[in-house]
């Protein structure tokens, strides 16, 4: 398979991946207990709205077509790279989006540095000595971290840093002081994860026969491990990487909300409450896009790492 039929085989995939999500939200939202016109106006409006008030929102909003064409009106608005406006604000859903996804991405690439920074080295070690002391050490705090849940953890790390020890803002974003906690609580089971597979990973590959001929060459010890051993390590982690960054992008609702940072989190959330269905549809759209692009990423970075790996799921 050449690289451009790979890849219009993935985008196609994608594709309707894509179409597949919104879709399923689209009809739950739907599925939502209670008269979304008669919750937004009696908001906006502090008071219980009339049934003409709540019938010209109907009807200036689309909501008295079928569900079904409701859908359709809005798949052809996406494909013109148009994903409504919020009932509130009258703000284009774009807008929000723009202005809530850096501080979500920030927040989800600085926990996987810290993820990164905990596991490669803690499963390396684990791995190198198997069986020893600093081997049950990583295996337990690996426990730990997929034990824990991120809004305990967070509390914990609120209770003991600003509140104890005064140190690091509580809440808020915009500084590194903002992003230190948030990115611990979410990089801590994501590290607990990883460490794992790259302890599993590095002692297959340490078992291999060309592991086995770089150390009879001579090379130190340490040369052996990182530079020979630990890239092909990595390969399996890549995929793990690529997958668990949807996982963060989800489990940025909880910690954004404790933490009260402005991303896709707290503004999802919001408008759920709210019953705002164009904001709930385009931030799943979003996410959903971030999602596939990342896993057709992670397998193009498969043959980076390892030229054995064909696209398409051959090995050479």
């Amino acid at each position: 398979m050449t690289t451009y039929d790979y890849l219009a085989s993935r985008l196609t995939t994608s594709l309707a991946v894509t179409v597949g999500v919104s879709l399923v939200t689209y009809g739950l939202v739907f599925l939502t207990p209670g008269e979304p016109a008669e919750i937004i106006l009696s908001q906006q409006l502090g008071r219980q709205p009339s049934a003409a008030e709540i019938e010209a929102f109907r009807a200036e909003n689309g909501l008295n077509e079928p569900v079904p064409v409701q859908y359709l009106n809005w798949l052809l608005d996406v494909c013109r790279g148009d994903l409504g406006t919020s009932y509130y604000s009258d703000t284009p859903v774009s807008t929000l989006i723009v202005e809530a996804l850096p501080v979500t991405l920030e927040l989800a690439l600085a926990a996987m540095v810290v993820a990164l920074v905990i596991s490669i080295p803690a499963g390396v070690a684990s791995a190198v000595h198997q069986g020893s002391s600093i081997d049950y050490a990583s295996q337990l705090g690996a426990l730990l971290g997929v034990s824990m849940p991120n809004f305990w953890l967070a509390y914990l790390l609120i209770l003991l840093f600003p509140l104890t020890l005064g140190v690091f803002p509580v809440a808020g974003a915009g500084s590194v002081g903002h992003l230190v906690l948030p990115a611990i609580t979410l990089g801590t089971g994501m590290a607990a994860v990883v460490t794992r597979l790259v302890r599993s990973s590095m002692l297959e590959v340490l078992d291999e026969a060309y592991v086995d001929t770089a150390r009879s060459t001579g090379l130190r010890e340490r040369i052996v491990v990182y530079k020979h051993a630990l890239r092909n390590a990595l390969v399996p982690v890549v995929t793990v990487l690529g997958l668990q960054l949807g996982t963060l992008l989800n489990g940025a609702v909880v910690v954004e909300i404790i933490f009260q940072r402005p991303g896709l989190g707290t503004l999802l959330v919001d408008a759920v409450f709210e019953r705002n269905y164009p904001v709930v549809q385009g931030v799943t759209l979003v996410t959903a896009v971030v999602f596939v692009v990342t896993n057709l990423v992670v397998d193009l970075t498969y043959r980076y790492l390892d030229p054995r790996v064909r696209l398409g799921g051959e090995t050479a």
